[in-house]
């Protein structure tokens, strides 16, 4: 029987903000809904700021950070609560300009998306045409399921296609509606025997480019201890923490609520249980410093 992890369990972040220098934070589930920000979690970020620290949004959005920007703001999340945006889409990027698969690529995903290859060396085709197969996502998250790709899967791994996932999740909440991700789809094709990149969290590329910006912001390089990770993501956020080394809170009112909540039918966001939350933590194998039930 696995050991049940108990995480210390914060009601504000303020409790141990002066063991840390910069935040990486999450933005599904933690900084926003999909739809508006959280108003904690913006006064927590703001605070942060006040007393010298330095706050990068690291996201698993497949966009570059200049249209996260821009629709952060429009969402209404202010300026003053962050020094920096890192995208998936930014660490995509540099993998797809590095030429390792190819100039032909099929792009799969919304419209909404184009920014990810605009003025990069590629010519977008069908997928008959393809060197490898870039996915930011549904074409309509909002009707769609990864099902609705099984040809693409197959024809992809048939053809020995590399797949590109430029947004490793595999589910985001949108306001009350929980949506499948390009990370669906990359599951797919990875259990058909595809070779897939993913580019985001949990992977080092996307923390590499975040250290690399904390370090411009600061003008030099920031120790890892002194370095929090923020997330909703217990496959994401909390093992990517994991792998580069940087303690983590666990935000439990996000994509977990129902399973760590005392009463699953109607979750209290804010507060956790700590039974139920160990035992999840347990069932997946991490063990995060700290866990919130929101950003706050």
């Amino acid at each position: 029987m696995t050991d049940q992890i108990e995480p210390r369990i914060l009601s504000n972040i303020s409790e141990i903000q002066a063991g840390y220098d910069a935040l990486l934070c999450d933005l599904w589930g933690c900084l926003h809904n999909g739809v508006s920000p959280y108003p904690a979690a913006i006064d927590a970020l703001r605070s942060f700021r006040a007393q010298g620290g330095v706050v990068i949004l690291l996201t698993n959005a497949p966009r570059p950070h200049g249209p996260v920007r821009r629709h952060l703001l429009n969402m209404g999340a202010p300026e003053d609560a962050f020094d920096a945006i890192v995208s998936s889409g930014d660490a995509t990027r540099a993998e797809v300009a590095s030429g390792r698969h190819g100039a032909r690529i099929h792009a799969v995903g919304p419209s909404r998306d184009t920014s990810l290859w605009e003025g990069l060396p590629v010519e977008i085709v069908g997928q008959s045409e393809a060197d490898a197969i870039l996915c930011t996502g549904l074409n309509d998250d909002e009707t769609e399921t990864p099902d609705d790709y099984a040809d693409l899967v197959a024809d992809g791994v048939a053809r020995n296609l590399p797949f590109v996932c430029a947004n490793p999740d595999i589910v985001v909440d949108r306001g009350e509606r929980r949506l499948y991700c390009a990370g669906a789809i990359a599951q797919r094709y990875e259990e058909a025997g595809g070779r897939v990149i993913l580019c985001g969290k949990p992977h080092a590329p996307i923390y590499e480019l975040a250290l690399a910006e904390l370090a411009r912001l600061r003008g030099k390089p920031v120790q890892k201890e002194r370095v929090l990770a923020v997330g909703d993501g217990i496959a994401t956020d909390v093992l990517g923490a994991e792998l580069a080394g940087l303690d983590c809170v666990f935000v439990t009112g996000g994509l977990a609520m129902a399973e760590v909540a005392a009463d699953a039918a109607a979750p209290d966001p804010e507060n956790p249980d700590p039974a139920r939350l160990g035992a999840y933590l347990a069932r997946h194998g991490r063990a995060p410093a700290f866990a919130i039930g929101r950003l706050r």
